[in-house]
């Protein structure tokens, strides 16, 4: 057996919970939407595994790991900056590599996202359109404060918005981590 064949072996957790990832990408960018069917066996199979790895902490870890990748990416959900699939995808990295891993995932993918962002509207020669919605966004959520009013002006604001699908930030930047913190091999 080769050594990276042994280190997939030793890892599989980290390349199922990259390929979920991917796969939730892919829908992510095709429908705007990652699934049910994705997440939910993606976060019960996490707090599973976990359990059965470590049978005292495991399920605690996961546990705590869940609620930190509702938790970044929640409030965004909250006034209608994404959707909560994208919430129940980190939440389900979370679920397979607990707290601190998730919390560094979800910077890179920030990281990530900001870039993408930044292409698609300078691709699409948009800047000033989306640098005023962007302003718009900011003074809202600085004078506004009630997350049901922020949702319901993001809903009408999104017919004209660029939508970034955060599914694919966040698969390549969880993947990116995963890589740069030798988890993959």
């Amino acid at each position: 057996m080769s050594a990276v064949t042994i280190a997939i072996a030793q890892n599989w957790p980290i390349w199922l919970v990259s390929v979920l990832l991917v796969t939730g990408a892919v829908i992510d960018g095709w429908k705007l939407k990652v699934p049910n069917w994705l997440t939910f066996p993606m976060v019960m199979g996490g707090w599973i595994y976990s359990t059965i790895a470590d049978p005292w902490m495991g399920l605690w870890w996961s546990l705590v790991g869940t609620a930190v990748g509702l938790g970044l990416l929640l409030p965004a959900y909250a006034i209608g900056g994404m959707g909560a699939g994208d919430v129940k995808l980190l939440a389900g990295v979370g679920a397979w590599v607990h707290g601190t891993a998730t919390f560094y995932a979800f910077c890179v993918s920030a990281i990530i996202g900001g870039i993408i962002a930044v292409a698609m509207v300078v691709c699409r020669r948009k800047w000033g359109h989306h640098q005023s919605q962007f302003m718009a966004l900011v003074t809202e959520i600085m004078t506004v404060r009630d997350p049901n009013q922020l949702a319901a002006l993001a809903a009408e604001r999104k017919r004209s918005m660029m939508l970034l699908p955060y599914g694919i930030p966040i698969a390549i930047g969880s993947i990116a981590y995963f890589a740069c913190a030798g988890m993959l091999l």
